[in-house]
């Protein structure tokens, strides 16, 4: 894959165009590595097909910024180097989880390409997010499809049609603490069967780095994460299966029993917090949709939690040098000025 996007114009680079495309950088950097290795590891033909093609979409981005950047003289991230990802260390985790990873990943994509792409000014800038948006799509297409075809895609739960168009008729719509308790919303159950589903992927993901981490605080940090996703789920779940709805499966048997670790402690940290950022962000649209006061509640209180969790995080990685300084603007009262 290769592809150029043309400035006819020397227009500067907007503050939302500089950081939606340093993020795409290095998050694409960090696939980079991340599949990589499942692309060393994995067994299945057809699942290695998925991630040969997602590994292909990270470096067609990362060439995409490095382009745009280039032609502006703004310094490339340094991301992600060879330094960050051992490829002979041993499968960590299964080739379903891999799948179901890049699936989870795909999804996130829509809505950062999607937004970027709202937010470029400069039309090369747009044209390359709208061809990240593409990209995006066949990616989710071509896992989508492998997941059904292998039994493994998990569906939402199915409701039953209305009889008639209705109005609401009471304020009672809006209770969930005490009461008679409305039934959920079918937007309620999809944001509650997602976040159940990203916290499920997550947390497998990091107790692959808890059983790996290099550092005995990284290590620390990762059990507490592990711990923390633990307890969404149970809330999530609580809600789900009050009303016999059923809840997507565990990946906890999907990471194996390796000690070695595949990626360095600065990876594991930076994957952490963008699972946290993605986190912070699906319990706002979650709350943001519902209705029930205990709904809105519990979001607002999880994602509080998480915030916390990331900003432990984020100085943790400050300690041992680990976090790139993300694009910011000048600091003009520290300007020293000449005479």
């Amino acid at each position: 894959m290769e592809t150029t996007y043309e400035n006819k114009h020397s227009i500067r680079l907007t503050s939302a165009e500089i950081s939606n495309l340093w993020i795409t950088y290095m998050n694409n950097s960090l696939s980079k590595y991340v599949l990589s290795y499942f692309l060393n590891t994995v067994e299945d033909s057809e699942i290695r097909s998925v991630i040969d093609y997602a590994l292909n979409v990270s470096l067609t981005l990362m060439d995409g910024v490095e382009n745009i950047f280039n032609g502006e003289n703004y310094p490339i991230p340094y991301g992600f180097t060879d330094d960050d990802v051992n490829l002979s260390a041993p499968r960590l985790y299964s080739d379903e989880f891999f799948l179901n990873y890049i699936d989870q990943m795909a999804k996130a994509g829509f809505s950062a390409y999607g937004m970027s792409t709202a937010m470029s000014s400069r039309l090369d800038v747009q044209a390359f997010f709208n061809e990240a948006v593409a990209l995006n799509i066949e990616i989710n297409k071509r896992t989508k499809a492998v997941l059904l075809s292998k039994g493994l895609h998990l569906r939402p739960p199915y409701i039953s049609p209305p009889e008639k168009v209705d109005f609401v008729k009471h304020q009672s719509f809006l209770t969930g603490w005490f009461g008679s308790r409305k039934p959920l919303l079918s937007v309620e159950i999809t944001n509650l069967f997602h976040n159940l589903q990203t916290n499920a992927i997550g947390k497998a993901f990091i107790s692959g780095f808890a059983q790996t981490a290099k550092t005995k605080d990284a290590r620390d940090y990762f059990k507490r994460g592990k711990d923390i996703s633990n307890k969404h789920i149970k809330v999530f779940t609580s809600i789900l299966t009050e009303e016999d709805i059923p809840v997507p499966r565990s990946w906890d048997d999907e990471v194996l029993a390796s000690s070695e670790a595949p990626f360095s402690d600065k990876l594991m940290m930076f994957q952490v917090s963008l699972l946290s950022a993605l986190g912070v962000g699906n319990y706002g649209v979650a709350m943001s949709a519902s209705t029930r006061r205990d709904l809105t509640a519990h979001f607002a209180r999880l994602s509080m939690e998480i915030g916390q969790y990331a900003e432990d995080g984020a100085n943790l990685s400050i300690k041992h040098r680990w976090l790139e300084q993300p694009p910011q603007s000048v600091d003009k009262n520290g300007i020293v000025y000449k005479n």
